[in-house]
Protein backbone atom coordinates (compact mmCIF):
# COMPACT_ATOMS: atom_id res chain seq x y z
CA UNK A 1 0.00 0.00 0.00
CA UNK A 2 2.88 2.36 0.79
CA UNK A 3 4.48 1.92 -2.63
CA UNK A 4 1.13 2.24 -4.37
CA UNK A 5 0.40 5.42 -2.41
CA UNK A 6 3.76 6.94 -3.41
CA UNK A 7 3.21 6.04 -7.05
CA UNK A 8 -0.27 7.55 -6.95
CA UNK A 9 1.08 10.75 -5.39
CA UNK A 10 3.86 10.98 -7.99
CA UNK A 11 1.35 10.47 -10.79
CA UNK A 12 -0.91 13.13 -9.29
CA UNK A 13 1.99 15.59 -8.99
CA UNK A 14 2.98 14.98 -12.63
CA UNK A 15 -0.58 15.60 -13.74
CA UNK A 16 -0.72 18.82 -11.73
CA UNK A 17 2.53 20.02 -13.29
CA UNK A 18 1.13 19.27 -16.74
CA UNK A 19 -2.01 21.26 -15.95
CA UNK A 20 0.05 24.18 -14.64
CA UNK A 21 1.31 27.12 -16.70
CA UNK A 22 4.50 29.14 -16.72
CA UNK A 23 3.74 32.54 -15.24
CA UNK A 24 6.54 34.83 -16.48
CA UNK A 25 6.28 34.43 -20.29
CA UNK A 26 2.49 34.37 -20.15
CA UNK A 27 2.49 37.60 -18.12
CA UNK A 28 4.48 39.25 -20.91
CA UNK A 29 2.00 37.85 -23.44
CA UNK A 30 -0.82 39.29 -21.32
CA UNK A 31 0.94 42.67 -21.45
CA UNK A 32 0.81 42.43 -25.24
CA UNK A 33 -2.91 41.63 -25.02
CA UNK A 34 -3.49 44.59 -22.69
CA UNK A 35 -1.65 46.93 -25.06
CA UNK A 36 -3.85 45.74 -27.93
CA UNK A 37 -7.02 46.26 -25.90
CA UNK A 38 -5.76 49.68 -24.83
CA UNK A 39 -5.19 50.55 -28.50
CA UNK A 40 -8.80 49.59 -29.31
CA UNK A 41 -10.19 51.79 -26.55
CA UNK A 42 -8.02 54.74 -27.52
CA UNK A 43 -9.01 54.35 -31.18
CA UNK A 44 -12.69 54.52 -30.21
CA UNK A 45 -11.89 57.64 -28.16
CA UNK A 46 -10.21 59.28 -31.15
CA UNK A 47 -6.69 59.19 -29.69
CA UNK A 48 -5.15 57.71 -32.81
CA UNK A 49 -1.50 58.47 -32.03
CA UNK A 50 -1.75 56.82 -28.62
CA UNK A 51 -3.54 53.83 -30.15
CA UNK A 52 -0.80 53.39 -32.76
CA UNK A 53 1.90 53.57 -30.08
CA UNK A 54 0.04 50.94 -28.04
CA UNK A 55 0.10 48.56 -31.03
CA UNK A 56 3.85 49.06 -31.35
CA UNK A 57 4.16 48.37 -27.60
CA UNK A 58 2.33 45.09 -28.21
CA UNK A 59 4.94 44.30 -30.84
CA UNK A 60 7.71 44.70 -28.26
CA UNK A 61 5.96 42.49 -25.73
CA UNK A 62 5.25 39.90 -28.42
CA UNK A 63 8.95 39.72 -29.23
CA UNK A 64 9.93 39.46 -25.58
CA UNK A 65 7.61 36.65 -24.48
CA UNK A 66 9.10 34.11 -26.87
CA UNK A 67 12.67 35.07 -25.99
CA UNK A 68 11.90 34.84 -22.27
CA UNK A 69 10.24 31.45 -22.72
CA UNK A 70 13.23 30.07 -24.64
CA UNK A 71 15.79 31.62 -22.27
CA UNK A 72 14.06 30.22 -19.18
CA UNK A 73 13.13 26.94 -20.91
CA UNK A 74 9.45 27.52 -20.22
CA UNK A 75 8.09 26.97 -23.74
CA UNK A 76 4.75 25.17 -23.61
CA UNK A 77 1.83 24.36 -25.97
CA UNK A 78 -0.39 26.51 -23.78
CA UNK A 79 1.91 29.49 -24.25
CA UNK A 80 1.95 29.01 -28.01
CA UNK A 81 -1.85 28.94 -28.26
CA UNK A 82 -2.27 31.82 -25.83
CA UNK A 83 0.24 33.88 -27.80
CA UNK A 84 -1.72 33.32 -31.02
CA UNK A 85 -5.00 34.41 -29.42
CA UNK A 86 -3.36 37.55 -28.03
CA UNK A 87 -1.76 38.28 -31.41
CA UNK A 88 -5.17 38.20 -33.05
CA UNK A 89 -6.39 40.91 -30.69
CA UNK A 90 -3.24 43.05 -30.65
CA UNK A 91 -2.30 42.74 -34.33
CA UNK A 92 -5.65 41.89 -35.92
CA UNK A 93 -8.53 43.58 -34.12
CA UNK A 94 -6.62 46.60 -32.76
CA UNK A 95 -5.15 47.84 -36.08
CA UNK A 96 -8.44 47.13 -37.88
CA UNK A 97 -10.38 49.23 -35.37
CA UNK A 98 -7.70 51.94 -35.51
CA UNK A 99 -7.68 52.18 -39.29
CA UNK A 100 -11.49 52.12 -39.48
CA UNK A 101 -11.95 54.87 -36.89
CA UNK A 102 -9.10 56.89 -38.41
CA UNK A 103 -9.60 56.69 -42.14
CA UNK A 104 -12.30 54.26 -43.31
CA UNK A 105 -15.53 55.56 -41.79
CA UNK A 106 -16.15 57.79 -44.81
CA UNK A 107 -16.57 54.70 -47.01
CA UNK A 108 -19.29 53.31 -44.73
CA UNK A 109 -19.88 49.60 -45.48
CA UNK A 110 -16.84 49.19 -47.72
CA UNK A 111 -14.58 50.58 -45.02
CA UNK A 112 -16.17 48.27 -42.45
CA UNK A 113 -15.63 45.24 -44.70
CA UNK A 114 -12.03 46.24 -45.43
CA UNK A 115 -11.31 46.37 -41.70
CA UNK A 116 -13.03 43.01 -41.16
CA UNK A 117 -11.09 41.46 -44.04
CA UNK A 118 -7.86 42.48 -42.33
CA UNK A 119 -8.96 40.67 -39.14
CA UNK A 120 -10.10 37.55 -41.01
CA UNK A 121 -6.90 37.26 -43.05
CA UNK A 122 -4.87 37.86 -39.91
CA UNK A 123 -6.67 34.98 -38.19
CA UNK A 124 -6.08 32.73 -41.20
CA UNK A 125 -2.41 33.78 -41.24
CA UNK A 126 -1.97 32.84 -37.57
CA UNK A 127 -3.75 29.50 -38.01
CA UNK A 128 -1.60 28.60 -41.02
CA UNK A 129 1.56 29.61 -39.17
CA UNK A 130 0.72 27.31 -36.26
CA UNK A 131 0.12 24.41 -38.65
CA UNK A 132 3.18 24.98 -40.87
CA UNK A 133 5.73 26.11 -38.27
CA UNK A 134 7.49 22.71 -38.26
CA UNK A 135 7.57 22.45 -42.07
CA UNK A 136 8.58 25.96 -43.10
CA UNK A 137 11.53 26.48 -40.74
CA UNK A 138 12.85 29.70 -39.24
CA UNK A 139 14.62 31.39 -42.16
CA UNK A 140 11.46 32.89 -43.64
CA UNK A 141 7.72 33.38 -43.22
CA UNK A 142 5.08 32.23 -45.69
CA UNK A 143 2.97 35.31 -46.19
CA UNK A 144 3.32 38.69 -44.52
CA UNK A 145 3.47 38.20 -40.72
CA UNK A 146 0.51 39.73 -38.93
CA UNK A 147 2.75 41.77 -36.54
CA UNK A 148 4.41 43.36 -39.59
CA UNK A 149 1.01 44.18 -41.13
CA UNK A 150 -0.19 45.70 -37.85
CA UNK A 151 3.04 47.68 -37.48
CA UNK A 152 2.64 48.99 -41.03
CA UNK A 153 -0.83 50.27 -40.12
CA UNK A 154 0.38 51.80 -36.84
CA UNK A 155 3.45 53.50 -38.32
CA UNK A 156 1.37 54.69 -41.27
CA UNK A 157 -1.02 56.47 -38.91
CA UNK A 158 1.89 57.93 -36.94
CA UNK A 159 3.63 59.17 -40.10
CA UNK A 160 0.43 60.79 -41.39
CA UNK A 161 -0.27 62.42 -38.03
CA UNK A 162 3.28 63.77 -38.03
CA UNK A 163 2.96 65.43 -41.45
CA UNK A 164 -0.74 66.24 -41.83
CA UNK A 165 -3.26 67.37 -39.20
CA UNK A 166 -6.29 65.12 -38.90
CA UNK A 167 -7.34 61.97 -40.81
CA UNK A 168 -6.97 61.65 -44.59
CA UNK A 169 -9.55 63.40 -46.74
CA UNK A 170 -9.50 60.61 -49.34
CA UNK A 171 -10.14 57.15 -47.88
CA UNK A 172 -9.59 55.16 -51.08
CA UNK A 173 -5.78 54.78 -50.73
CA UNK A 174 -6.35 53.53 -47.18
CA UNK A 175 -8.88 50.89 -48.21
CA UNK A 176 -6.64 49.76 -51.09
CA UNK A 177 -3.73 49.41 -48.67
CA UNK A 178 -5.89 47.30 -46.35
CA UNK A 179 -6.88 44.98 -49.21
CA UNK A 180 -3.22 44.60 -50.23
CA UNK A 181 -2.10 43.86 -46.66
CA UNK A 182 -4.89 41.30 -46.27
CA UNK A 183 -3.87 39.55 -49.48
CA UNK A 184 -0.17 39.53 -48.55
CA UNK A 185 -0.90 37.91 -45.18
CA UNK A 186 -2.61 34.89 -46.76
CA UNK A 187 -0.33 34.72 -49.80
CA UNK A 188 2.52 32.24 -50.34
CA UNK A 189 5.10 35.01 -50.74
CA UNK A 190 8.20 34.43 -48.61
CA UNK A 191 9.28 37.13 -46.17
CA UNK A 192 12.56 37.16 -44.27
CA UNK A 193 12.21 36.31 -40.59
CA UNK A 194 15.58 37.82 -39.51
CA UNK A 195 15.91 34.91 -37.05
CA UNK A 196 19.04 33.57 -38.72
CA UNK A 197 20.98 36.81 -39.11
CA UNK A 198 23.15 35.81 -36.16
CA UNK A 199 23.89 39.32 -34.92
CA UNK A 200 25.23 37.87 -31.68
CA UNK A 201 27.93 36.05 -33.64
CA UNK A 202 31.11 37.47 -35.14
CA UNK A 203 30.35 39.78 -38.06
CA UNK A 204 32.35 42.17 -40.20
CA UNK A 205 32.79 45.80 -39.15
CA UNK A 206 30.40 46.88 -41.93
CA UNK A 207 27.50 45.23 -40.08
CA UNK A 208 27.99 47.57 -37.12
CA UNK A 209 28.22 50.60 -39.41
CA UNK A 210 25.02 49.58 -41.21
CA UNK A 211 23.13 49.09 -37.92
CA UNK A 212 24.32 52.49 -36.66
CA UNK A 213 23.22 54.12 -39.90
CA UNK A 214 19.74 52.62 -39.61
CA UNK A 215 19.55 53.71 -35.95
CA UNK A 216 20.51 57.31 -36.83
CA UNK A 217 17.99 57.46 -39.69
CA UNK A 218 15.20 56.24 -37.44
CA UNK A 219 16.21 58.60 -34.62
CA UNK A 220 15.99 61.65 -36.92
CA UNK A 221 12.29 61.11 -37.71
CA UNK A 222 11.08 57.95 -35.91
CA UNK A 223 7.46 58.25 -37.06
CA UNK A 224 8.30 58.68 -40.74
CA UNK A 225 11.36 56.42 -40.93
CA UNK A 226 9.57 53.66 -39.04
CA UNK A 227 6.86 53.69 -41.70
CA UNK A 228 9.44 53.77 -44.51
CA UNK A 229 11.26 50.73 -43.12
CA UNK A 230 8.00 48.80 -42.66
CA UNK A 231 6.88 49.77 -46.16
CA UNK A 232 10.20 48.54 -47.56
CA UNK A 233 9.70 45.20 -45.78
CA UNK A 234 6.11 44.83 -47.01
CA UNK A 235 6.95 45.73 -50.61
CA UNK A 236 10.21 43.76 -50.54
CA UNK A 237 8.37 40.45 -50.24
CA UNK A 238 6.74 40.48 -53.69
CA UNK A 239 9.83 41.97 -55.34
CA UNK A 240 12.06 39.36 -53.66
CA UNK A 241 9.72 36.58 -54.77
CA UNK A 242 9.86 37.88 -58.35
CA UNK A 243 13.66 37.97 -58.32
CA UNK A 244 13.83 34.45 -56.89
CA UNK A 245 11.42 33.22 -59.57
CA UNK A 246 13.60 34.77 -62.30
CA UNK A 247 16.75 33.20 -60.85
CA UNK A 248 15.05 29.82 -60.59
CA UNK A 249 13.82 30.04 -64.18
CA UNK A 250 17.31 31.02 -65.36
CA UNK A 251 18.87 28.05 -63.52
CA UNK A 252 16.31 25.66 -64.98
CA UNK A 253 16.94 27.05 -68.48
CA UNK A 254 20.70 26.70 -68.06
CA UNK A 255 20.32 23.14 -66.77
CA UNK A 256 18.07 22.17 -69.70
CA UNK A 257 20.52 23.68 -72.18
CA UNK A 258 23.39 21.79 -70.55
CA UNK A 259 21.44 18.52 -70.79
CA UNK A 260 20.65 19.20 -74.46
CA UNK A 261 24.31 19.89 -75.26
CA UNK A 262 25.31 16.72 -73.42
CA UNK A 263 22.88 14.66 -75.52
CA UNK A 264 24.24 16.18 -78.74
CA UNK A 265 27.78 15.45 -77.63
CA UNK A 266 26.95 11.83 -76.82
CA UNK A 267 25.14 11.33 -80.12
Amino acid sequence: MGRRGKRARRKKNRQQRRRGIYVLPNLVTTASLFSGFFAIMEAFAGNFTLAALAILASLIFDGLDGKIARATKTVSPFGVEYDSLCDLVAFGVAPAVLIYMWGLQALDRLGFLAAFLFIACGALRLARFNVQVEEVGTSHFVGLPIPAAASFVATGVLAWQQVFPGPPANAWPVVIAMFILSFLMVSNIHYLSFKELGLSKLKSFNWLVACLLVFVLVAIQPQIMGFVLLAAYVVGGPFGARLLAKKKAAKELAASQARAEERLHLS
